[in-house]
């Protein structure tokens, strides 16, 4: 059977089928605290608002208490899941550089698909909401989303020789992840109207074995796998030595400059990550609270309003990327998240939560930009190494992010609910003062490809 390097199909449905549960698994959990706590529905099946506006009503009281406890829940939910993917993904992801990168695409989808069956069962029978924590555990043993994004990233690089080509495919991963997220936050509302949440979970399940049937027998691998390495399995020693010798050797044997450089990228990376995670994970709650009260439709159109920002953040990737150094492009994105984030804070009416996407076209740049600035900086022998530290850093820096600003928006919600997108805006000022520094002892974008060619035409000519 011949076998196809076409990884996009891969992305596109293992994001669609993440994206379409990740509102609807908040709603969920929303919707069965408040059952378990007052023992009566929270909000009814038709299309109009019911959440309390009057703040000396009991009811406000009571939706302000499952707010609460609504974040702590997804707080330990994250911490669930987060703590053993973490490992895996550093393992499987940095591996993929000697045994191949199928294994971080099916493995992830395989917990998935775990993980929604879970849903499904816990939704149809109605088992207490404990029961997810079960589901989050064992789908973050099988390495969850930053596995299989590492896993893809790593693929796509493998396949890119130009360096500009390199950012325009990766940038194109990232439009693929807002766009396919955004519509399928879009159906979202719709599923759950139409179908409920069993059925919802169930579409998505599907949609994860049809994933799994392609990557196991249409997908060919990037990392060819010498016949040795399969008839000769590695010893238990010899295998831990190999999974972190990678990473450790992509630290130990580069020169200075480049060292640093990997660090200080892999900083403004996690730092803006830090922000960006923390400040847009909030928006489903904050749009549930009152003075929104959105429906789960009016929830589904708020995340395919992010299409539009993935769209004009990968178009601003490939016209910036023409005309200006990939260090410019981050401080536009930057800016472009501030804008955005400081706005939704004072968003009190449907209209003006929707307009808030119109000042963060280009919120999602820095993300491809940096991931592409940290691929050009090693050697093709490296790419697995790299995108495993980006890949471990996104799942712990996701997961604190997620930890902290869920706790804080529960400590803020009676008063101010739009606190904890300032207090993002704001910590957005530690990477931006990085790249200042960058700037100001002459680290440019020139750097990335004058670090990389001489280690490869030195081993080139070792070779020859």
């Amino acid at each position: 059977m011949r076998k196809v390097l076409l990884v996009e199909p891969v992305i596109f449905i293992y994001i669609f089928a993440s994206s379409l549960t990740s509102p609807v698994v908040q709603q969920f959990i929303y919707r069965k605290l408040w059952e378990e706590e007052y023992n009566s529905t929270a909000i009814s099946s038709d299309n109009s608002s019911h959440c309390e506006r009057n703040k000396s009503s009991p009811t406000y009281v009571m939706e302000k208490a499952i707010q609460e406890k609504t974040s702590f829940f997804n707080m330990q939910l994250d911490l669930t899941g987060a703590v053993p993917s973490l490992i895996v993904a550093f393992i499987i992801v940095a591996n993929g550089d000697h045994q191949g990168r199928k294994k971080s695409l099916v493995l992830p989808s395989i917990g998935a698909l775990i993980a929604d069956i879970f849903l499904t069962i816990v939704s149809y029978f109605s088992w207490p909401t404990s029961v997810l924590f079960l589901a989050t555990f064992i789908s973050g043993l099988f390495g969850s989303m930053a596995t299989f994004l590492g896993g893809g990233f790593a693929y796509i690089a493998d396949q890119c020789h130009d360096e500009k080509q390199k950012t325009t495919r990766i940038a194109v991963i990232d439009l693929i992840f807002g766009v396919v997220s955004g519509l399928a936050g879009l159906s979202s509302g719709y599923f759950l109207r139409e179908m409920g949440f069993t059925w919802t979970f169930a579409t998505a399940s599907l949609l994860h074995v049809v994933n799994i049937i392609y990557i196991t027998f249409f997908l060919q691998d990037t990392v060819h796998i010498s016949e040795f390495q399969q008839q000769a399995p590695l010893s238990y020693k010899e295998h831990l030595k190999e999974t972190f010798s990678g990473v450790y050797m992509l630290f130990k044997t580069a020169p200075s400059r480049k060292r640093i450089l990997i660090i200080v990228l892999l900083f403004i990376f996690m730092t803006y990550l830090f922000t960006m995670f923390g400040g847009s994970s909030l928006f489903t709650l904050y749009e549930l609270d009152e003075p929104l009260c959105w429906t789960e439709v009016y929830i589904g159109y708020g995340a395919a309003a992010f299409t539009s920002i993935s769209l004009t953040s990968f178009l601003g990737v490939y016209l910036f990327s023409k005309c200006l150094k990939d260090i410019y492009i981050v401080f536009i994105g930057i800016f472009s998240y501030i804008g955005g984030i400081v706005m939704a804070a004072f968003a009190k009416t449907t209209l003006l939560m929707f307009l808030v996407r119109v000042p963060s076209l280009f919120s999602i740049m820095p993300i491809p930009v940096l991931r592409s600035m940290l691929s050009k900086v090693v050697l093709p022998s490296e790419q697995g190494a790299v995108f495993a530290c980006i890949a471990c850093l996104e799942v712990l820096t996701g997961t604190i992010s997620l930890s902290v600003f869920n706790v804080i928006y529960a400590a803020t919600v009676a008063w101010f609910s739009g606190f904890s997108f300032l207090l993002s805006a704001s910590l957005c000022l530690i990477p931006l003062g990085v790249l200042c520094w960058l700037l100001c002892t002459s680290w440019n974008g020139e750097d990335l490809a004058l670090l990389v060619p001489e280690e490869v035409s030195s081993i080139d000519s070792v070779d020859s």
